[in-house]
């Protein structure tokens, strides 16, 4: 059965604010990013039913999202296209072959291909009005985080390879009382900080980083950024740390 989309009495509206362009290939000063909400698991989503008219119990939803989500994981890995109104997924073999392998290559493995669907997409242009508001004041922001050994943009980190990281206000220094505490540093779901110990490139808009071989493959990181230096590189230090969080994880491989 399909996703309705068609429900005119929604009404979706979402602000953005300014925000410093932060990739090497943008030709305005700007872009436009969401005021993003409060992130939502399974349990979260579920408990919105009310708001859209949607009258299924909340506990249904949720256990019915949990297992329609785990079946889709082992359907997909069985090789399946799964196609639906919100995404497609699939299961694709990244590499080349003369057609004589009898299996993958050592650091070759499946991957998932996942794309928003029309129905959605289409619901999304049709029906979000986007409110401009003004400049974001902010302490910096990990706009993208590319992997240098797989070119994955924030999704994955090699382990003991290079990654680039682009945005704003991420210049690392500061004075020596502050030493200790500076730098980049890559935090599990235990909030444990593993130190990013060698830089091979340190400006305002991009760094450079070699990812710890301590990481553990299969676990998700978040890239943390202290420092002293101000958000709009003007010179001297900040009297105290400010912090920079990337707002998605990067799975250690």
């Amino acid at each position: 059965m399909p996703v309705n989309f068609k429900g005119k009495d929604v009404l979706h509206s979402v602000t953005v604010k300014f925000v410093p362009a932060h990739l090497p290939t943008a030709q305005k000063h700007y872009n436009a990013r969401s005021v993003l909400q409060t992130e939502l698991d399974i349990h979260g989503i579920a408990s919105k039913a009310a708001t859209y008219n949607i009258l299924t119990s909340p506990s249904v939803i949720e256990q019915g999202l949990t297992d329609g989500l785990q079946l889709i994981g082992y359907l997909v890995a069985d090789g399946y296209r799964i196609h639906t109104d919100v995404m497609n997924i699939s299961i694709r073999i990244p590499g080349e072959y003369d057609s004589t392998e009898t299996h993958l290559p050592g650091d070759v493995y499946p991957e998932v291909r996942l794309t928003v669907a029309p129905a959605l997409r289409e619901y999304i242009r049709d029906s979000v009005q986007v409110v401009f508001d003004g400049v974001e004041e902010s302490k910096g922001f990990i706009g993208r985080v590319r992997d240098e050994a797989s070119g994955k943009a924030d999704e994955v980190i090699t382990i003991d390879s290079l990654i680039t990281v682009h945005g704003y206000g991420l210049k690392i220094d500061s004075d020596e009382e502050h030493a200790a505490q500076a730098g980049a540093f890559l935090v599990d779901e235990n909030q444990v900080e593993t130190p990013v110990k060698a830089i091979a490139v340190n400006a305002p808009r991009t760094l450079k980083l070699l990812t710890p071989a301590s990481l553990t493959p299969g676990a998700a990181y978040t890239l943390l950024i202290r420092t002293q230096c101000p958000v709009r590189g003007k010179s001297g230090l900040l009297k105290d740390l400010r912090e920079v969080r990337s707002e998605f994880t990067l799975t250690a491989q």
